[in-house]
């Protein structure tokens, strides 16, 4: 059973930057599609990001294009998610999320989800 342990949120000022990670289980991890969701108060969870196992595929949503980026070491066993240019609308919580082979492709991931995913961790917008 793939666990995943996510890090990094905390309070920022709009135009900041952070640094998720998230870190797994098992160190079969590159075998693995990789993603970030995200929920807001009251909103419903979307899909962020996604990578697939190879790393050679990326998606993003409209609303982080430009802005975060998705990268993956496998010899860590860890995803991170570099966020810049910080907006109040991003606050929400974080979560990092993975499915085995075989694969979908990421925008099937972004709209469905993905099989497995950790507890999260919030990321706070404000000055």
């Amino acid at each position: 059973q793939l666990q995943l342990v996510e890090s990094g949120g905390g309070l920022v000022q709009p135009g900041g930057s952070l640094r998720l990670s998230c870190v797994a289980s098992l160190k079969t991890l590159d075998y693995y599609a990789i993603g970030w969701f995200r929920q807001a108060p009251g909103k419903e969870r979307e899909g962020v990001s996604c990578m697939s196992s190879s790393g050679g595929s990326t998606s993003y949503a409209d609303s982080v294009k430009g802005r975060f980026t998705i990268s993956r070491d496998n010899a860590k066993n860890t995803v991170y998610l570099q966020m810049n240019s910080l907006k109040p609308e991003d606050t929400a919580v974080y979560s990092c999320t993975a499915s085995p082979p075989p694969y979908y492709g990421c925008r099937y991931y972004l709209d469905h989800g993905m099989e497995y995913r950790g507890k999260g961790t919030l990321v706070t917008v404000s000055s």
